[in-house]
């Protein structure tokens, strides 16, 4: 893309502006500012929308017994199994087991504490899930 094609569709960023790598009249990557595109808006939103699905469906899993709070609040912050247990400090195989929810309900204070830390979160918002 050139620099006089980069979308300037003023929508996605509401006012704001980001910067796009596009080819300058001399073939080098240069750096523009964009406001946005109709595209890109389409693309985000169907994405937010899937991510929105998936934790619903968690969050109905939570509530009927079948999954641990935890797996609520892990997608709720768009992370996977890897990344919250390497920012809990904890290995992956333990805290797939803390999904389930007979496992989780055991785990002492000091687990739940290192999830809440790396969650973000409060000890009490962690064990519950929103109705």
């Amino acid at each position: 893309m050139k620099v006089n094609e980069v979308p300037q569709d003023i929508t996605y960023y509401e006012g704001e502006k980001r910067a796009c790598y596009a080819l300058n009249d001399e073939g080098r990557y240069v750096v523009v500012s964009s406001t946005g595109w109709s595209t890109e808006e389409v693309v985000n939103g169907l994405a937010v929308e899937e991510l929105a699905a998936k934790l619903e469906e968690t969050r109905k899993a939570v509530l009927s017994g079948a999954k641990s709070p935890l797996c609520y609040h892990m997608e709720r912050r768009q992370m996977n199994p890897e990344i919250l247990a390497k920012t809990a400090g904890i290995a992956v195989f333990r805290l797939k087991r803390h999904f389930r929810p007979e496992i989780f309900a055991r785990l002492n204070p000091s687990m739940l504490s290192s999830y809440a830390q790396a969650l973000a979160t409060t000890l009490d918002e962690l064990k519950t899930v929103p109705e």
